[in-house]
């Protein structure tokens, strides 16, 4: 059968299914921008119509190797729910449970060791207002910091608390994580912040050598932080214009993610 015209396996609920292939395809479109790190890492998203389970990826898998049908059921407290032998990351179920047990809005929780994300995350103030793709997060950024590999219970207490009612930590040291209503809104919130990130490490590069950096006041900031999340103008939620489209690349170049 074509992988664009794939079925639902019989037994799994079409909205399930729909989510599992708009989370397949989250894994591929980072991979695709090389945000991955090999088969580490987690994208998670929470199963409609339950808010105790959500779906994630195999331990074991590069993210481009995620299909629909590969990615594991579990609960909040841990245990699958697939007759699968993949197992899960301990850390990622420490992280993702935490997130989408106190987060009604968290139907996928998002978590890379991108880059230029870790690198800001040691920075003391962590992404500055240095070019509109950073102004989203313009004192919208949270902080957790670095506690060791997150294998204990006990930090999920400190995620949930540092996250707040932010969709974007820097978990210092370590990576970046996105919370979103859909993968296509946590995608996005990663991939502008990486983008911000980038730009940042660029333009402190050259004012080592000696250019000056010009940062817009704070009002000038916050009004476009408002404008972004206040939906200003034509302003989408972010994925809501992008998503479809990224969509439709990766079932021109390589569809097997629906399988």
């Amino acid at each position: 059968m074509n992988a664009m015209s794939a079925r639902e396996p019989r037994g799994i609920d079409p909205s399930e299914w729909d989510a599992r292939i708009k989370l397949a395809a989250c894994y591929r479109m980072v991979a695709r921008l090389g945000m991955d790190d090999l088969i580490y890492n987690h994208i998670s998203s929470r199963v409609p119509g339950h808010d105790d389970q959500f779906l994630i990826n195999p331990y074991g898998l590069l993210f481009d190797e995620i299909t629909a049908s590969s990615l594991v059921k579990i609960d909040t407290k841990g245990n699958k729910l697939d007759d699968t032998p993949q197992a899960v990351n301990v850390a990622a179920f420490v992280i993702h449970a935490a997130i989408h047990t106190s987060n009604h809005d968290a139907a996928c929780v998002l978590h890379t060791h991108s880059d230029a994300s870790v690198a800001v995350s040691g920075q003391e103030k962590g992404l500055l207002p240095l070019s509109q793709f950073a102004m989203r997060f313009y004192d919208r950024q949270a902080f957790h910091d670095y506690e060791g590999v997150a294998i204990d219970l006990d930090e999920q207490v400190r995620l949930v608390r540092d996250l707040g009612p932010h969709k974007v930590m820097l978990m210092r040291n370590h990576g970046i994580l996105t919370v979103g209503r859909t993968p296509g809104e946590a995608f996005m919130l990663l991939y502008y912040f990486e983008r911000a990130a980038r730009i940042q490490l660029q333009m402190q590069a050259a004012a080592a050598s000696g250019a000056k950096l010009v940062m817009p006041p704070h009002e000038v900031c916050e009004k476009a932080a408002r404008q972004f999340w206040e939906l200003q103008g034509d302003i989408l939620v972010p994925g809501e214009r992008e998503w479809p489209a990224l969509m439709r690349q990766l079932d021109r170049t390589d569809p097997s993610y629906r399988n």
